[in-house]
């Protein structure tokens, strides 16, 4: 297998979706210099992080985590080559760093049952060929044997992009867009719901409120990224909770 390996690195030489330097055979999708250096959130070593203190006013939240700060090139070729550039694998890849990382360094995944990616509309999933969160998914399932559930909740209206939308537009446009398919699937678990960014909170806001009608049920949140211009927490009150996205403040 390793020679194998070798063999099609060799051929097909990978590359950092970062700085585009060729990856050994023991790196994924990102170099080791360039992980080292990505802006860490370190949500997961504080008692309550700041994106739960956040949802605490949207639904009930058990927790919530964001590996990285969305605040830069490096952070942004990775979203990128996951969502635009064809190429979910890097999902699968990170998915499984960051799993490592929170076994490693908490008990996060202790209490959860299942694990849902944020759904696609069809006709998006379409146009891009595969759901960007079901591969971030794919990772952490692989690296903790927790379950993805499929099929539990729909995208109902292809809304339109919330790029350039405002924290008010955002949350109108994501009104309504979820429907519960299969609640007796989820009743009683603890859901792991994934995205691949967090920007205002209200595409997670909407599905979390949705899957929320299954009776008994707990939501925690995992994304890759969060837009955010705060520095990583040291303690749990570090942090104001009007401070976690960087793109609320100025809205």
């Amino acid at each position: 297998m390793t020679l194998h390996k070798d063999i099609l690195d060799f051929l097909f030489p990978r590359h950092c979706v970062v700085c585009n330097t060729t990856l050994s055979i023991h790196e994924k999708s990102i170099c080791t210099r360039c992980l080292l250096h990505l802006p860490r959130t370190d949500y997961h070593l504080v008692e309550h992080s700041p994106l739960e203190k956040f949802f605490w006013t949207q639904f009930p939240i058990e927790k919530a985590v964001s590996f990285f700060h969305h605040d830069g090139n490096k952070v942004r070729s990775i979203i990128y080559a996951l969502k635009y550039h064809a190429n979910p694998n890097t999902g699968i890849d990170i998915g499984h760093i960051y799993a490592q990382e929170l076994q490693a360094e908490s008990d996060f995944f202790s209490t959860i049952n299942c694990i849902i990616p944020m759904p696609l509309h069809w006709m998006r999933q379409l146009k891009r060929s595969y759901n960007q969160s079901y591969y971030i998914a794919k990772g952490i399932s692989q690296s903790t044997s927790i379950p993805i559930y499929n099929n539990v909740v729909k995208r109902i209206k292809n809304n339109p992009s919330q790029t350039q939308k405002n924290h008010t537009e955002r949350k109108t446009n994501v009104a309504n867009i979820f429907k519960l398919t299969n609640p007796t699937k989820i009743a009683g678990k603890h859901i792991l719901l994934i995205d691949d960014v967090v920007t205002t909170g209200s595409t997670i806001t909407s599905c979390a409120i949705e899957l929320s009608k299954a009776p008994n049920v707990r939501i925690s949140i995992l994304t890759l990224a969060i837009a955010s211009r705060t520095p990583s927490p040291t303690s749990p009150n570090d942090i104001p909770d009007s401070q976690i996205f960087g793109m609320l403040l100025t809205e």
